[in-house]
């Protein structure tokens, strides 16, 4: 799998901001299923645009207001624009239909009930730092620039009626003037149709029109900012929504395979005949699996992790009360008509009632998905620490857990690729490669049993490539007949990679055969997937997913991050 730098515990916190701003977003909009992925804001599967670019704050300066003011301008978006209407009225030329959305954007943020208050100011918050950011770029310092962030501040004002501050009116005073007699017609009308979407967007077509018109003159060239200290490009705040450019938040890469979504047939496989499952016993000689076992035993002894008050946890998260009889003798409950005759020989007997005995009963699977792709080589020894502490904690919980593993048998495609070379090389000839499943410990093995074949995680020679979607139907089809609640959790650093796949059809083929086969267990809901990113953010293929720093070993938060899942 392909690896990216990222600084974990920063993208833990920006995870944290976007599910409270996207709480926010669903409770003001009145909309369910609204959540993000990356900096980018989703409904199920579908990304929802918002393309005004003071929705879009970073994480290198911005404050926690200034996320929350995004969100509300967000809802505000989804809660007043009819979003077929908008197409239609829409420019296309890129200029004018950015003039266009700020417009709309600022219709909708104006009709903010009077008395949301706080909505109201952190929209405003949100807008001023922008500004001051669009300033601090050095965008003012240009005549393109300036015309743009001069419009915005006029037309905000009007529309919302909120007085531009004084400091901002010294800057634009120049080019406003300049302004008043190009617009002066337009811009009293865009408050007085805020009310109307129709009647508001014939008017903000005029106002991108003549803004357009300014833009397509090539005169920007009297300051470059492209040498300023901050180093930001002249135009990030205005067109650069591209999650992959916020350096503080990695997400795995991932796009849409041509190969596999003109195929008529859908996902392929060129050949299974060198496809196998092994248990890693078979793998591993037993003399190097005990030592691999006395090594993970001193790593977890030096965590002082604490399994046996993690198992409590988990039995208080997994465990649902069932009855198991009854106990008499009580003074109140069910009547017990075996005590009826005691009212009769001792009238002041209040022990007369019964209750139903219930017992906390366990009935749940646990399966980890471990990624043995090259990549995750050294993060072998932190992931073999967390998913031996959960197995021996779920025993303890008295539920299932299931250690799996994916790999390749080989490199470059192996023989499967031979054979399709020797096939005179067929297009599009789909995966093209030995897959390998590992099972480290299955469902009916006690964790005792199975301590040895668990740290065979620490042998580095198993991992090779990834094909994830196949792994994770095949981990979800050892579910399949289990009773309860059943829950998967793919441990991986990135995005699915076998070069001879990616070779012999397109980059993206095993990316999009992994979001669809993650995007259908999670529509028939039989099993919960989540994701775990090892430094890496996994929501381009998983709804629900936590990105885990390992850089350091494990320690009680990637714990507790796991638990919180499984107590969602």
């Amino acid at each position: 799998m392909t690896e990216l730098s990222v600084r974990p515990t920063s993208v833990r916190r920006q995870q944290e901001i976007h599910e409270l701003c996207a709480a926010s977003i669903r409770a003001l909009a009145g909309q369910g299923g609204l959540h993000f992925r990356g900096p980018e804001l989703h409904r199920g599967h579908r990304r929802v645009p918002m393309p005004a670019p003071h929705l879009h704050p970073t994480f290198d300066g911005a404050g926690f207001a200034s996320f929350r003011g995004a969100a509300d301008g967000m809802a505000s978006r989804l809660l007043h624009t009819d979003p077929v209407l908008h197409r239609s009225l829409c420019p296309d030329d890129t200029a004018r239909r950015l003039v266009f959305e700020i417009l709309e954007q600022f219709r909708v943020e104006s009709l903010a009930a009077d008395a949301w208050i706080g909505v109201r100011a952190n929209l405003s918050h949100r807008f001023t730092q922008w500004s001051q950011d669009y300033v601090t770029s050095g965008l003012t310092e240009t005549v393109h620039g300036m015309l743009l962030f001069t419009v915005t501040q006029m037309c905000r004002a009007r529309i919302t009626a909120e007085p531009i501050p004084e400091a901002t009116e010294d800057l634009i005073e120049s080019t406003r003037f300049a302004l008043a007699s190009v617009l002066g017609g337009h811009l009293p009308w865009l408050r007085r149709t805020r009310f109307s979407q129709n009647d508001f967007g014939i008017h903000a077509q005029a106002v991108a029109e003549l803004i357009g018109r300014h833009l397509e003159s090539p005169t920007d060239t009297d300051v470059s900012t492209d040498d300023r200290s901050d180093g930001r490009t002249a135009f990030s705040l205005l067109f650069d929504f591209d999650p992959e450019d916020d350096e503080t938040f990695q997400a795995a890469v991932s796009g849409r395979s041509r190969a596999l979504g003109e195929g008529g047939d859908g996902y392929r496989v060129f050949t299974r005949a060198y496809d196998e499952t092994r248990q890693i016993a078979s793998l591993v000689r037993p003399e190097l699996l005990q030592e691999y076992r006395r090594r993970l035993d001193l790593v977890i002894d030096l965590q002082h992790l604490n399994v046996r008050k993690l198992g409590r946890q988990l039995k208080a998260v997994l465990a649902e009360p069932v009855p198991d009889g009854w106990d008499g003798g009580r003074e109140e409950g069910y009547l017990d008509g075996r005590r009826l005759a005691q009212l009769v020989t001792s009238p002041t007997e209040r022990r007369l009632f019964r209750a139903e005995r219930t017992e906390p009963h366990t009935d749940t699977t646990v399966t980890f998905l471990i990624d043995c792709s090259g990549s995750m080589k050294e993060f072998g020894e932190p992931v073999a620490v967390l998913v031996d502490v959960f197995a021996r904690a779920l025993e303890l919980a008295d539920a299932r857990c299931e250690i799996l593993g994916f790999t390749t048998a080989a490199w470059n495609g192996g023989r499967a690729r031979r054979d399709w070379l020797r096939s005179g090389r067929p297009r599009n000839p789909g995966r093209l490669n030995e897959v390998r499943q590992l099972v480290f410990k299955d469902a009916e093995t006690s964790w005792r049993r199975a301590r040895p074949e668990i740290a065979g995680l620490l042998k580095n020679d198993l991992f090779k490539e990834g094909v994830d979607g196949e792994a994770v139907d095949w981990a979800c089809s050892r579910m399949r007949d289990r009773q309860g609640r059943r829950l998967l959790f793919v441990i991986s650093d990135g995005s699915p990679l076998d070069g001879a796949t990616a070779l012999a059809n397109d980059e993206f083929y095993l990316d999009h055969h992994l979001q669809d086969v993650v995007e259908r267990h999670e529509d028939e809901r039989a099993v919960e997937v989540y994701g775990l990113g090892v430094g890496l953010d996994l929501s381009p293929y998983y709804d629900r997913c936590r990105t885990l720093d390992l850089s350091c070993g494990i320690n009680s938060d990637a714990i507790a991050e796991v638990l919180s899942m499984i107590a969602h």
